[in-house]
């Protein structure tokens, strides 16, 4: 018993395992990292593949949680608009009012020419307003606020100047993009931070006292109460002013400054929310700006507190946080800022193209509802027709527990609220799929809401609404809040989930889903350094899915259930051939024919198959992007198929050893002697080297040489192989059974009829399968291929070049000079050979045709145009 087992033990042999990986790392290294169509010129960032476990769940990806800021935005911040004591400054208008405005089918001109003499236009401000550029603001009805406004945006922060001490030349280093906007907002409003030591911040003020004074004032700065997204979500610093005042700087969220206004001044705080609504609608991101005076005695009281906290071992930041609640109270409304960060490029057709391949789209965002849901508008994420279900903290019935203050009535409330709205938008949401099934359905919800249905009792109903709808959009959520929606829908879809992000609060995200995918932005490399794959801008996700996702998910579907084909095909004529030896235990094959036939003579072909075959090209996958529905069916890898594969193995295996034992029964070789164990077997192994390897270029869609060598050279390196055992075994006794066997059925016609008919015959149930499945039921790829099987095939794959070496000029233009520029046909049939890029050629960086004698020539034609630049460079 134990000796048939180990002869079986071929069905699952360990050179799949080493393929597979091979195939990973090669498709990672050359495939993914050198495309040009992922490759971002302006900052020279290629697509980086971090991991090589990953490539066919690229394939098989339905829902994607994307950041939006820095992912979905350049996250180059510009200050935009703001509201200082009631009153809106700015007069410009965002892409997002703009593009409001288009659906409601008004047309709105560019403003440009509109701007006023006033207006500046720089990194970080884009501002327009007469009423306070260039100390006008002293003129305006509120100049005192408007006064404390200016130096809010001067003195809380922990931006840190560099280069000369000038408004003009000065710049910057902040650790996010907002904070140098409103420093560089500040500088332009008359307030130049220009140098900070270790205790005080030096401050240049403009027109305070008069229009054209100008005077340097040094602010000590006592406390710095640091910012942090997930719990503090806002940043404050006490200050001393050169006359002894003491005030407590803070700007964060509108919902967290908010809750520690102090009372009164309800009409300030009723306006400036209206214009927080305002400014969100306009897809703005939104802070709130608020101080407080400080007495002596309280600081001395407060400083006490935080000095014990800040110097403790344990739990260090839960006690810091628990100190500045004392002192972050009874805050005085400023006013609040608008910045406008800008779409990427390609955004919306991306999104609109991923929601064509089936994939839903949930974007995860810590701004305000009105932000996140034009944001949306933006993506084509939701668009007018769009059924739309909002839970929101925002309503009066909330509004009303808040004001009476008890914080467990205000639990309460909320989530109650979150139950019934849950529970009416499942039942509708139901309804509508099953009347209107066509019509897309939109869940948003705010992160306060959210912490409340994501309780045990309500995440059922969460997640069943959530998976019903089309898109999904949380605002206001914390990183933590991230990572478990993501969990959430991982573990209760039980499907394939990608996150993408561009910053560390995204870390938690990208970590929680099966693939994380990191944007090298402008907030560092955290979001890079934790993700699986790399890529500079989010459109670049088509690519990375649709096309190489998708052809590694193909690939290796074909790669592993071809392996379990040959190997059951091979260990089944072993099982056969044991029913004639009454189950002893008897070997069929010799030792090295089994030992080598994963290693050598089948090993090659298969991997070329994993690196090479493509059903359809690049721009048709991204063309037709419902073709990648196949993988999140996983069309290609259920039972169904490989019981197919496994009755032609069965089939197969009894044609090898019935067919080669009954027609050699009566065989003898050249002198006479009849043909023994070993040379059935050795004719019965020839016929299944030949047949599974032949069996492979069927299954292709696509041939090119390197098929055509790997395919001959296995069948070769197996005739070389027997040749040279045959002979050189001679003297050693235990190899008797092959002693020139190979020379003797050489010898004979009957090994030549039988080579040609036997796989004749084992192949011919699967090319009659194969005809009637693409003329009858074909699979959508086979589809498409039909309808361009005379289309000119495209090169996609052109190696980069290193990035030391070119400027993003350069760059720019080695990626137009290395557009193909000569095509060739491709039919799309199987059984055809398109002109694929040869594999060698395009590590030199050159696109070679499918003409065998084309190859020498464009590769030196490339190499000598390409010679003297890099001798220049150099």
């Amino acid at each position: 018993m134990f000796t048939l087992i180990t002869l079986y033990s071929t069905i699952i042999p360990i050179s799949l395992y080493v393929s597979i990986e091979m195939i990973k790392f090669i498709q990672c290294a050359q495939f993914i990292n050198n495309d040009l169509n992922m490759y971002h010129a302006e900052s020279n960032t290629p697509a980086l593949a971090r991991t090589s476990n990953l490539n066919e769940e690229l394939g098989q990806v339905e829902y994607i949680f994307s950041d939006k800021t820095g992912t979905l935005t350049r996250n180059l911040m510009e200050f935009f608009k703001c509201s200082i004591g009631g009153e809106i400054y700015g007069t410009g208008i965002t892409e997002i009012e703009k593009g409001g405005a288009e659906r409601a089918g008004v047309r709105i001109d560019d403003d440009e020419d509109k701007r006023s003499a006033t207006a500046v236009h720089e990194k970080g401000f884009n501002f327009d307003d007469t009423r306070i550029m260039r100390g006008a603001w002293r003129n305006e009805p509120n100049p005192e606020a408007c006064m404390e406004f200016f130096r809010c945006l001067a003195i809380c922060h922990t931006v840190l100047p560099e280069g000369e001490e000038t408004p003009e030349k000065i710049t910057y280093q902040a650790a996010s993009p907002d904070e140098a906007a409103l420093v560089a907002a500040a500088k332009n409003f008359g307030f130049f931070f220009y140098r900070r030591t270790p205790t005080t911040v030096m401050v240049r003020e403009s027109h305070v006292d008069r229009m054209g004074s100008m005077q340097d004032v040094a602010y000590e700065i006592l406390n710095v109460l640091e910012f942090n997204s997930s719990t503090r979500k806002r940043q404050s610093v006490v200050c001393r002013f050169p006359n002894g005042k003491l005030v407590l700087y803070c700007k964060g969220a509108d919902n967290v400054i908010y809750e520690r206004l102090a009372d009164g001044n309800y009409d300030i705080k009723k306006t400036s929310r209206e214009h927080l609504e305002q400014f969100g609608s306009a897809g703005l991101r939104t802070l709130c700006l608020a101080y407080r005076d400080l007495s002596m005695d309280q600081y001395k009281s407060w400083n006490e507190k935080f000095v014990q906290a800040k110097s403790s071992l344990r739990d260090r930041d839960k006690k810091l946080d628990e100190v500045a609640e004392l002192i972050e109270k009874d805050l005085i409304l400023i006013g609040c800022t608008a910045i406008e960060d800008k779409l990427q490029e390609g955004v919306p057709a991306c999104i609109e193209t991923l929601s064509a391949a089936g994939i839903k789209i949930w974007v995860l965002t810590g701004d305000k509802m009105e932000t996140a849901i034009n944001i949306a508008y933006a993506c084509s994420l939701v668009n007018n027709d769009t059924k739309q279900f909002i839970i929101s903290s925002e309503t009066d019935t909330i509004r009303e527990a808040e004001d009476r203050g008890d914080p467990v009535e205000i639990a309460r409330v909320i989530k109650e609220s979150v139950k019934q709205s849950l529970r009416s938008y499942l039942e509708e949401a139901r309804r509508s799929l099953s009347n209107t099934p066509e019509r897309k359905l939109a869940f948003i919800i705010d992160g306060r809401c959210l912490m409340y249905a994501l309780d045990p009792a309500l995440r059922v109903n969460l997640l069943g609404l959530s998976l019903i709808c089309h898109s999904v959009v949380c605002c206001r959520v914390s990183p933590l809040q991230k990572a478990q929606v993501t969990s959430l829908v991982r573990k209760g879809a039980r499907k394939i989930t990608l996150s993408i992000g561009d910053g560390a609060n995204d870390v938690s995200m990208i970590q929680a889903a099966h693939v994380g995918i990191g944007i090298s932005g402008q907030e560092g490399m955290q979001a890079v350094m934790a993700s699986d794959f790399a890529i500079a801008q989010f459109r670049y996700l088509t690519d990375l899915l649709l096309v190489h996702g998708r052809w590694s998910y193909l690939r290796l579907c074909k790669v592993i259930t071809y392996f379990f084909y040959k190997n059951l095909t091979f260990t089944l004529t072993q099982f056969w051939f044991t029913f004639q030896t009454g189950f002893s235990g008897q070997r069929f094959y010799d030792d090295w024919f089994q030992s080598l036939y994963n290693v050598i003579f089948t090993a090659l072909p298969v991997i070329m198959v994993g690196l090479f075959d493509k059903d359809v090209s690049a721009s048709l996958s991204k063309k037709y992007p419902q073709l990648y529905q196949e993988g999140i069916r996983n069309t290609f890898f259920k039972w169904k198929v490989i019981a197919v594969w496994g009755f032609f193995a069965f089939y197969q295996s009894i044609v090898f050893y019935y067919f080669t034992a009954a027609a050699s029964q009566h065989g003898h070789g050249s002198s006479g002697k009849i043909l023994g164990q070993w040379d059935v077997s050795t004719m019965a192994f020839t016929c299944v080297v030949v047949t599974v390897n032949l069996r492979l270029l069927m299954s292709c869609n696509s041939i090119t040489r390197w098929h055509y060598f790997s395919v001959a050279g296995s069948i070769a390196a197996w005739f070389l192989f027997i040749f040279i055992y045959s002979a050189i075994m001679t003297s050693f006794d235990r190899q008797e059974n092959v002693y020139f066997v190979i020379y003797v059925l050489m010898s004979t016609f009957f090994f030549y009829l039988t080579l040609i008919l036997v796989p004749v015959i084992a192949l011919f149930g699967d090319f009659l399968y194969l005809s009637l499945q693409r003329w009858l039921f074909p699979y959508d790829y086979q589809v498409v291929q039909e309808m361009h099987k005379d289309d000119p095939h495209e090169y996609s794959m052109i190696r980069l070049p290193e990035r030391s070496h070119l400027s993003p000029e350069e760059a720019r233009s080695y990626a137009i000079s290395m557009l193909p520029r000569e095509n060739s046909k491709h039919t799309g049939f199987a059984f055809d050979s398109p002109g694929y890029e040869s594999f060698f050629a395009s590590q030199q960086g050159v696109c070679v045709p499918h003409k065998p004698w084309d190859v020498a020539r464009r590769a030196s034609m490339k190499q000598q145009r390409q010679q003297p630049q890099r001798t220049g460079r150099s």
